[in-house]
């Protein structure tokens, strides 16, 4: 079973007390990236709720997103810090006397500054961090669940393209047997064409057109590409955690195929080892999305 890395998922959970609301997106990336938008209350839990999400995601990029809201009263108030405000208002009376300016102080011109505002939000308690945790795994879920579908049809989706290029690897073997023995029996007429029959040794000849054959045969790769593509289905179907695996093997069924078309000889091979590269680049691209 494979997971997608992209997804999104949604949790909450209340006891009274609090409610909580949590969101969760998760992109592509190469390694765990988290990144978490917590309130005051919660900076200091950070540590425990990102080992609480890495033990259920392995990879990706992830963005998620706390809201809490307390019942209580006299919670997430708003209180102004009056020595900032009595301080701010002799920094602006002494940028007026400098600058010469008349201009009275107004109410907006003590908004605007953010500093003189604290929140009174007091620190969360144990009993209303398991509610978080609650919605925290509830989203992460759902996540899960978006990512399991996603990587079902990322599953169909590269199954399918191992058997369009398994069919293009049964053509270019079939034609590959054909393909060296004409391609000796015309070596051996244009030689014969060019060189004078009574000069020709005859035993060199067919050493020489067989060297030439040999550096033709391309038995040993075709067999090496299938033996990747087995190994690729096993691990898709397998592996709990393939991305990395599959996209060796990409690597190793690409270097397969090039070395086919530069030893082959005849024109279909070339044509498809061209499809079939087509193919893995097209793998490649969608490996990258597999958790």
């Amino acid at each position: 079973m494979i997971y997608s890395m992209t997804g999104y998922g949604k949790g909450t959970a209340e006891n009274g007390k609090i409610k909580v609301d949590i969101e969760v997106k998760s992109v592509n990336s190469r390694y765990l990236d988290i990144a978490l938008r917590l309130p005051f209350s919660l900076m200091s839990k950070e540590l425990e709720l990102r080992e609480f999400i890495k033990n259920k995601i392995n990879r990706g990029k992830l963005s998620v997103i706390f809201q809490t809201k307390n019942s209580g009263s006299g919670d997430n108030e708003i209180s102004v810090n009056k020595d900032k405000l009595k301080n701010y208002i002799a920094l602006i009376k002494s940028l007026k006397k400098a600058a010469k300016i008349t201009e009275k102080i107004k109410l907006e011109h003590l908004l605007a500054n953010k500093e003189i505002f604290e929140l009174n939000d007091a620190e969360i308690s144990d009993e209303e961090f398991e509610v978080i945790k609650k919605a925290l795994d509830s989203a992460l879920n759902e996540l899960q669940k978006m990512k399991q579908n996603e990587g079902k049809e990322l599953s169909k989706d590269l199954k399918k393209r191992i058997v369009i290029i398994e069919a293009k690897l049964d053509e270019i073997e079939k034609e590959s047997k054909s393909s060296v023995k004409e391609y000796y029996e015309k070596l051996n007429e244009k030689v014969k064409l060019l060189i004078d029959s009574s000069k020709i040794d005859n035993n060199r000849l067919e050493l020489e057109l067989a060297i030439i054959a040999d550096k033709a045969e391309i038995t040993e790769e075709c067999v090496r590409l299938r033996s990747h593509l087995k190994f690729f289905v096993d691990s898709l179907e397998k592996d709990s955690d393939p991305g990395r695996k599959m996209n060796f093997l990409c690597q190793e069924m690409n270097r397969e195929t090039n070395t086919i078309s530069s030893k082959t000889i005849s024109t279909l091979i070339t044509h498809n080892t061209v499809f079939i590269k087509e193919e893995i680049e097209k793998i490649r691209e969608q490996i990258q999305n597999i958790e």
